[in-house]
This record gives C-alpha cells, structure tokens and sequence, in this order.
C-alpha cells in the first residue's frame, strides 16, 4: 500500500466529514424539510453550476466512461460530447419555471411539484417507487465505483475498499443533509475538474504527443480511432439514441431537477447555466479522451473500469496522483450523496408523511422526530446499495445507462408536459409513467432487434403518444400549474 497515495485521499475524506459537520450550524434557520431536502432554496449561480455538474458526472463518467473509451476508442469520445448541453437544458427548461412553481406550493421534491400539478396519489406513488428502484441501481454503480477506485489505489481488497466508502458518503450526507450535498459538491467539482485536466496532460505527456498516442491505437486496432469503434458498435442509430438518454432525457433525471428548485434567484441560474455548460464539457471530454488514449499506455487491464485510477498512478507523481484521485473519488461521492438526499426526501415525504403518517408534522417535537427519521431512512438505504454492491457487475457504465433510462420513462413527460402543457392531466401523466417504465424494461429484457436504436427511443416516442392521447380523452378537472393564482 502506497502512503503518498492514500495519505492525500484520507485527508479529502476528514475534510469533507468537517464541511457536513460545519452545515449543521444552518440547521435552526429553516423548517427542517425545507432545510434539509432543498438547503433553503439558497444557492448561488457557482455552486449551483457546480452541484449540478458534480451529480450528473458520476462513477459512470469517471470510471465507467473512460473505461468504455478504453475498448471503443476515439468514437466513444465523441459520442460522449453529447452530452455537452445537459446543465443549459435542464436549467433551460426547468429553471425558473420549477423555481417558482415550487416556492408557490412549498415543494422540497420533484414528486411535491408532480402532485401539486395531477392532484393525484398513484402519480406520486408510481413516481416514487420508480425513482426508489432507479436511484438503487445508480447508487450500486457509485458503490461498485468508488470500492474499485479504492482497491486499485490501497490494493485492498474490494469488500473493504467498498465498506469504507459507503460508510463514508453514508456517514457524511446524513450527517449535513442537502446544504452539506451542495457545498461538497462545490468543492468536488473543483477537485474533479483539476484532476481531468492533470491526467490529460499526464497521458498526452507520457506518451510523447496526441499524434503518437494515436498511432500507437491504430497499431492496436485501426478501428479505436474511427467513430465507429470496435466491431461498429457504434452505430449511427446507437449514437442518435444517446441524444435522447444522455442529453434531452437528462431533464428528466429528478436528482438534476431538484436543483432547479433550490437556488436563490434568477441570476443565480442564469450564472450556472454558463458556468455548467463548460465545466460538463471539460469533464466528458477530458475523462473520455484520457481513457482512450490510455489503451496506447497501457494495453492490457484486468477490467476497464480500472483504467482511469491505472493512468493516474502510471503518468503522475504518486503524490500529485494521491491528491488527484480525489477528481473521481469527488465525482462519485457526489452523485451518491445527491441521491442519497433525493431517496430519503422520497421515502420520509413523498410515501411516509404524505400516506402513512401524515399527522406527524404536526405534533410536538416533530422537528426532532423527522430528524431522527431521516437519519434512520438515509442510513438504512445507504445499507441496502452496499448490500448490492458486494456483487458487482463486470462494466458499472451499462447499469448505470440502464437506471438512466428507467428515471427518463418515469419523469421525463410528467415534469416537461406537466410544466408546459395546460391539457396535461393525471390520467395521461399516469399512463405515460406506466407505459413508458413497462416499455423500457420489457425491450431491455427481451432486446428486440432495434437497427441499433437504443430501448429509450421508442419508449419515450410511445409513453409521449400515450400521454397526449389520454390526456384528450381524460382531460384534468383541475387548472394547471401555469393557471393557478399565485
């Protein structure tokens, strides 16, 4: 085990436990859900940028996505660059809109605004057992990611390297709650994006110049610098899909859009779409780039998802690696924490206060009681990914696609139309859910032949018709959001 590796790493880990612990002095300031689950609707346009760009790029962008540039080459890098305009779409078209429609009716989650829109108590159920099933599958991928950072980095082995980081990340978000998520975050995506931009240079350094790093991946298989890739898995139906799962469909990724909801004012929004549209492009590019050109290095592997901590510990100082592994180790913490945030804020609000015990807020000491709560469902689920994560899969970027898509069915029209649409109503909303996640995960399962198209073309063109048509034939009772007086 390296120190000058891990020494760096340890000291990223205590001083984000103290960020979360110095949050909590925020805590008397705010009614505790609105304090907790939305940070009181505070953040400025930096920060906003920053978390937003920190919990889209996760373990998949930084161990899974390179990895996958490992094998497919200089395309994959492109197909990657799709996802350039994610934060100016999601602010774009969420933004003020969800702002202000969530300080009108005193939302702190994405399934509060649903409801405040459908009036409707199986839209919200649905909603949030599909995120619930979703966010499961993501958070394994970050687990799986960050025990494998870990255990390429210590050389331990990956059950303990996966039981230190779960506690951790668990340990840290219970602790400081959204206002710890985004200022973490603040500080990961600074980390993250000096640790890209050292291992390019590393890479591009080590090998000579970008022009013999290149020729070296003709040498290995002229294929790797085609947009195509290996065995043309590319395809051009392939990578049109990829606007719809990695670039649109990102709006409807609630994790993303809770952010639309918790900054401070329309310059601060304005401010984070600047800032995220080019911190996300440096991220993918420079992650994707670096995993390609890693094949030139280092052409053998025992798991592609090993490649990127593999590069930083080869081209870098093992000092300067040590800090730098902090860029993945960041990117992964901070999409867990996010969602972490987002699973409890479904579980104690969404199903628990607004089903089951809904008298709760009411009563004596009810602040101390939901904090107590959210301690115990943050804690709890945070068990089960790790449960799951003790049996990884071989490539974490495929389950993490597939989670992607399965969150897009589920929210992408009830969030878009619900917002835009004045004839969107609970029927429709509630049969584009379903049809939509009954759709994805049948054509996932049973994998047609598509000509290549990805499963969430067609499901988002068919739940999208079925919202439209329903919605005709069973129109709302109840005004829209847009009509509804302030």
């Amino acid at each position: 085990m390296n120190s000058q590796l891990l020494i760096p790493l340890v000291i990223y880990l205590v001083a984000v436990f103290a960020l979360a612990a110095f949050t909590r002095r925020f805590k008397s300031k705010n009614h505790f859900l609105n304090e907790y689950f939305v940070g009181g609707r505070s953040m400025g346009g930096f920060v906003l940028a920053m978390t937003l760009s920190a919990t889209y790029a996760s373990a998949s962008s930084f161990i899974g996505g390179p990895g996958a540039a490992y094998k497919m080459g200089l395309g994959w890098v492109l197909l990657t660059m799709i996802q350039l305009p994610v934060a100016w779409l999601t602010l774009g078209v969420l933004g003020k809109k969800f702002a202000i429609e969530a300080r009108r009716h005193n939302a702190v989650t994405v399934n509060d605004i649903l409801y405040a829109r459908f009036q409707s108590r199986p839209v919200v159920i649905i909603a949030s057992l599909a995120l619930l099933l979703a966010f499961f599958g993501i958070m394994v991928v970050q687990f799986v990611g960050g025990a494998r950072l870990l255990q390429t980095v210590t050389g331990l082995p990956y059950e303990q390297g996966l039981f230190i980081f779960a506690l951790t990340v668990g340990l840290y978000t219970t602790i400081g709650g959204f206002r710890a998520v985004v200022l973490t975050d603040a500080v990961q995506g600074i980390m993250m994006l000096i640790g890209t931009v050292a291992l390019l240079a590393g890479v591009i350094h080590a090998g000579g110049s970008f022009g013999d790093l290149v020729m070296k991946l003709h040498d290995i298989d002229p294929n790797l610098i085609t947009p195509y890739g290996p065995n043309h898995f590319l395809s051009q139906p392939f990578i049109l899909s990829f606007w719809m799962l990695v670039c649109f469909g990102v709006i409807g990724l609630p994790h993303a859009a809770v952010r639309c909801m918790s900054y401070r004012d329309s310059k601060s929004v304005h401010k984070g779409i600047i800032i995220g549209t080019i911190v996300v492009a440096l991220l993918m590019f420079g992650t994707s780039l670096a995993g390609a050109l890693g094949r030139a290095l280092i052409p053998h592997v025992s798991s592609p998802d090993q490649i990127m901590p593999t590069l930083m510990m080869t081209v870098l100082p093992p000092v300067v690696a040590g800090i730098f592994l902090a860029g993945p180790m960041a990117a992964i913490m901070s999409t867990i924490d996010s969602q972490l945030i987002q699973a409890s804020a479904t579980i104690l609000k969404d199903l628990y206060l607004n089903y089951i015990n809904p008298s709760l807020a009411d009563k004596p000491n009810s602040e101390r009681k939901l904090n107590r709560l959210s301690l115990w469902v943050t804690a709890i689920f945070a068990l089960l990914v790790f449960c799951a994560a003790t049996n990884p899969p071989d490539m974490i970027i495929w389950l993490n696609l597939m989670a992607f898509g399965g969150l897009q069915a589920a929210f992408l029209w009830p969030l878009v139309l619900g917002l835009y649409w004045q004839r969107a109503s609970a029927t429709g909303a509630l049969c584009s859910m379903l049809s939509g996640i009954g759709l994805f995960i049948a054509l996932s399962w049973f994998k047609p032949d598509l000509g290549g198209v990805h499963p969430i073309v067609p499901t988002q063109a068919i739940s999208l018709l079925v919202f439209v048509v329903m919605s005709f034939i069973k129109p709302t009772t109840r005004p829209s959001l847009a009509s509804q007086p302030s």
